[in-house]
This record gives C-alpha cells, sequence and structure tokens, in this order.
C-alpha cells in the first residue's frame, strides 16, 4: 500500500496523533496520553504500534530495551488519502457535490465561509 493509498483505523489515528504530537515517543508515552480516551493497556497499545510499524505507518528505532517510534506518514499524507477515499466512495470522486452537501448539511460559521472563499479565489489565481 502507497502512502497515498493509506487506509486508517480510527485506533490508528487516535495513535498517529499521539505520535505526530511528541515524536519520537514509546508506547507507554502513547498509552498514557490516550488513557481518558481510549482506556487501552500497554500490550493492546503496543501490539497496535508494532502492527503499524509492519503496515508502514510507524518506524521504530530499538535502543536495547527501548522501542521509540516515529510516524512514516505525515498528517498531510493521512489526510489526504483519507479525504480522497471519502470523496471515491461516497461522492464518486467528485468534489464539487461533497462541496455541496457540506455547505447545505453543516453548519458553517462565518468566519470559516470567508476562509474557503479566500481558498478558491487564491486557486483560481494561481490557474491564470
Amino acid at each position: 500500500m502507497g502512502k497515498n493509498e493509506l487506509e486508517l483505523f480510527e485506533s490508528e489515528w487516535a495513535i498517529l496523533q499521539v505520535v505526530w504530537e511528541k515524536e519520537p515517543c514509546t508506547a507507554p508515552d502513547v498509552q498514557e496520553a490516550l488513557i481518558n480516551q481510549k482506556n487501552w493497556a500497554y500490550t493492546t497499545v503496543k501490539t497496535m504500534m508494532d502492527r503499524m510499524v509492519k503496515k508502514g505507518l510507524l518506524n521504530v528505532e530499538k535502543i536495547r530495551n527501548l522501542h521509540l517510534y516515529r510516524s512514516a506518514v505525515t498528517q498531510k499524507q493521512a489526510r489526504k488519502s483519507e479525504i480522497a477515499r471519502t470523496i471515491k466512495r461516497a461522492f464518486e470522486g467528485a468534489i464539487s457535490p461533497m462541496m455541496q452537501f457540506l455547505v447545505e448539511n453543516e453548519d458553517i460559521p462565518d468566519a470559516e465561509i470567508e476562509k474557503l472563499e479566500k481558498l478558491i479565489k487564491a486557486k483560481k489565481k494561481s490557474r491564470k
């Protein structure tokens, strides 16, 4: 699976969020950071992180008994892959219907609408 085709489970997202914030970090660091949200045991976190290494989502550096984990994917790569999958699956690959759906079904604050308008104007300008 390439870095443009990531498929992350909810648990992997939670772990990656901590790793992105704290890297390099250990499994106990991640377990402690997530204890209030997930209440996972250390062994659960360690097993998931080792699987994420095999999956190419994390890198691990072993120093004697210490395992230091770092992300193998960036937040941007993970988000891009997740959004692309959602657009492809739910909107047949078309961005306009997705945007229309969000505008019609979400309560978007005026400040965010202004940001979106600026982004669209900047994108149009960059294409000229």
